[in-house]
């Protein structure tokens, strides 16, 4: 007998598209106090919830590396005998892809600005010292801590839905060992797999919100014509159908040649750029600040700011660690899919150690390139993004190169493609968990897959049109919106730390028998 085909969950489908529609259409309808309100929860959780943000960052990480080169580090993701499903580039470029989208093209340019006009550690703006700083702080933010909070949910849920057979793929599946193979239908499970719906839609409207302005800046720049939110939106639709078409091709016909080619295209562009720029200010700013942010690991993920209260560790720190736990779930199934065969110690140090560098490298080019600019009067950027925009900066720094037009097209391009390959993969994941049924090797259907893809641009154009029809900051807005979905799952998160904890017991006892 065949297989049955996968069937959508209604309960799950249903109460997550009406949550989304009770959030969006009020925010919509009321721009300027939507935003308002939304900034307003951000500053009252960073105050009172920051600081565990960062705990919950530095055990994950520690219990990571631990994990990694203990015993259940050889264990293999499905049986003893499977071999990758994709090669090691194709694996690497998916989950990266996945993971950064075109919010790091957005950061690796222009995140130096705030750390040279307001450096951490009290140190004076624009001094020597705020200057390395600016070159390394976003290194760490985007480094292992980061990915650490990436593959955790990763190895949550990888490991009872290979190695215990769990029926679903689903967030819920990372509580296995708390819930049972008959507790997937259940209120429990069922919360929670809501919740993870309502964070990933949250986290990849946070990050839309920000690419889609930057390569609106640089469509503008090329062809000469203004930024409104109409060009915004238009580009948004564009991005929306190519990973909409990319989602319904499939794994290996849609999202693999489109991760595939998007990271040769940006290695493509960070090379020419490396060639072309300050090449010995890039590599010695580069190599400096990664030995920086080694030697003061322990001290960035435990800096408080405990006396002055200069609003640096909540502004920034905390946001990036919310921005990562909204989207950790997401990375846990997707990488979950795509990891069968891998080591749990490969699937961990992969995630950690590739993750990183391929962060840094786009911090050491982009980053260094348009603050090279800056600090040797060449292009002000920093005026630029105070004056018209961090997006507007982005797109005259890459323009500043030789070939400008040409290269801001390939820069603009390569964000469009970052940004599908990301919600492409959200989108598949989004349809898994709304899936009632999906064992190993199966796929959502279809139709389930293309609705997400297009659910998805909701949330961003909506946090684009009250950040900028409503008056408010547009990135402090992405930066709320990003926190308040993000908090539930620090929740969810202690509980997959038991369920995996007792799945990691489950297996020694099996393997002592």
């Amino acid at each position: 007998m065949a297989p049955r085909p996968p069937r959508i969950d209604r309960t799950a489908f249903g109460v997550s598209v009406g949550l989304i529609v009770l959030v969006c259409a009020p925010l919509a309808l009321a721009p300027q106090a939507g935003g308002a309100l939304v900034v307003q929860a951000y500053e009252s959780l960073t105050e009172r919830f920051g600081l565990i943000y960062q705990w919950a960052t530095l055990a994950v990480t520690v219990f990571l590396v631990w994990l990694a080169f203990s015993h259940h580090g050889k264990r293999r993701l499905g049986h003893e005998d499977s071999r990758p499903d994709f090669n090691i580039f194709s694996w690497m470029a998916m989950l990266f892809c996945a993971g950064i989208g075109a919010g790091l093209l957005y950061w690796s340019t222009i995140e130096w600005v705030t750390y040279l006009d307001k450096p951490p550690f009290e140190l004076a703006p624009n001094s020597t010292e705020a200057v390395e700083w600016a070159a390394t702080y976003g290194i760490f933010h985007w480094g292992i801590s980061a990915w650490a909070l990436y593959c955790f949910p990763a190895v949550a849920i990888a490991i009872p839905y290979y190695r215990q057979h769990a029926p679903v793929l689903r967030l819920s599946t990372g509580l296995h060992a708390l819930i049972g193979r008959d507790g997937y239908d259940r209120p429990p499970a069922r919360i929670v797999d809501v919740l993870f719906i309502l964070a990933l839609v949250g986290g990849t409207g946070t990050s839309l919100g920000l690419g889609t302005p930057m390569v609106a800046a640089c469509v503008s720049e090329v062809l000469g014509i203004a930024q409104t939110f109409g060009l915004q939106v238009t580009i948004l639709l564009v991005c929306v159908t190519l990973f909409a078409a990319s989602v319904y091709l499939g794994l290996e016909r849609g999202i693999k040649p489109l991760s595939d080619g998007s990271i040769l295209a940006a290695i493509a562009l960070l090379a020419f750029i490396l060639i072309v720029g300050p090449t010995n200010f890039l590599l010695r700013s580069g190599t400096n600040s990664i030995g920086l942010m080694l030697e003061n690991f322990i001290r960035l993920n435990t800096w408080t700011d405990p006396v002055a209260r200069t609003g640096f560790i909540e502004d920034m720190t905390v946001f990036y660690w919310a921005w990562w736990i909204a989207y950790g779930p997401f990375m846990g199934l997707f990488v979950t899919r795509i990891s069968r065969g891998r080591t749990v110690r490969q699937l961990i140090l992969g995630m950690l150690v590739l993750g990183t560098l391929g962060c840094a490298l786009f911090y050491a080019v982009l980053g260094n390139y348009s603050m090279h600019l800056d600090l040797s009067g060449a292009l002000p950027v920093r005026d630029i993004a105070a004056q018209a925009g961090s997006e507007t900066a982005i797109a005259q720094s890459i323009g500043f190169l030789p070939l400008g037009t040409l290269v801001l097209a390939v820069f603009a391009l390569v964000a469009i493609v970052f940004i599908a390959t990301t919600y492409d993969s959200a989108s598949y994941c989004l349809a898994a968990s709304a899936t009632r049924n999906l064992p190993e090797g199966t796929h959502p259907a279809r139709w389930h897959r293309l609705f997400w893809a297009v659910a998805v641009g909701i949330l961003p154009v909506t946090l684009m049109f009250i950040g900028q029809e409503g008056g408010n900051d547009q990135l402090r807005v992405i930066q709320s919106a990003t926190l308040v979905v993000s908090l539930p799952l620090l929740v969810v998160g202690a509980l997959m730390a038991v369920s995996l904890m007792r799945s990691l017991r489950e297996a020694d006892r099996e393997s002592e028998t």
